[in-house]
């Protein structure tokens, strides 16, 4: 199967309201413009240095997602051209991000993420950081006048129990409609990969971030 196919393949089956973001990482450009001409406008790394080497070559009207774990002192090198930062996971990062956005006269679009996984070893914030953060926002908004958090990220733990992740996937669509209801303005659910994105647009997820099945194994 070529990756144009697959691409087409895995876009019949997404819901209109689903976003697909085409997980790139450690793919040559010939690859993602494979996908580009098949119509593909959205590039998730997680690299900062390859994105920006990518960003360099390829056409101006991607939207270059960056979805692995953000140091804070590598946020500069992606703030002139990132749209969405996935893995947003302390208040230190938001504010860096706004920083060095402010610096290009730009709005950087964020999601914040959640550990709902019960892997120690992945990244993201329990209910109660979460709510600190955005009452911080709502309380000091001219401090983060160069972000918009639009919505919410987590990945599942790395498991074949397709109810563990299940339950964990509702569990951020909880935590997802109690803010929205709070009268935030987030309309993005980020939540399922190459093996789990069926099963996360099942559980409400509105973007799916997919690499393999699109580009092949790595």
């Amino acid at each position: 199967m070529s990756i144009k196919n697959n691409l087409q393949t895995i876009k019949s089956q997404l819901p209109s309201n689903v976003i697909l973001v085409a997980v790139s990482k450690t793919k040559p450009v010939a690859d993602l413009m494979e996908a580009y001409n098949a119509g593909q406008r959205i590039f998730g790394e997680n690299k900062i240095q390859e994105m920006t080497e990518k960003w360099e070559q390829m056409p101006k009207d991607i939207e270059w997602h960056m979805i692995g774990h953000v140091q804070t002192n590598k946020v500069k090198y992606m703030a002139e051209y990132v749209n969405l930062i996935h893995g947003v996971d302390s208040l230190k990062l938001l504010q860096e991000i706004n920083k060095q956005a402010k610096k290009h006269n730009r709005i950087i679009n964020c999601l914040l993420q959640i550990h709902i996984a019960e892997e120690e070893t992945k990244f993201g914030l329990d209910e109660n950081e979460l709510d600190e953060i955005l009452k911080q926002i709502q309380k000091s908004k001219g401090e983060f006048e160069n972000i918009k958090v639009v919505g919410l990220m987590g990945m599942a733990t790395f498991t074949k129990n397709q109810a563990q992740i299940k339950k964990e996937f509702l569990h951020l669509k909880s935590i997802f409609e109690k803010i929205y209801t709070e009268q935030y303005q987030i309309d993005t659910l980020s939540m399922g990969m190459s093996g789990d994105y069926q099963l996360a647009i099942e559980c409400g997820s509105s973007m799916v971030r997919i690499g393999s099945s699109i580009f092949g194994k790595r």
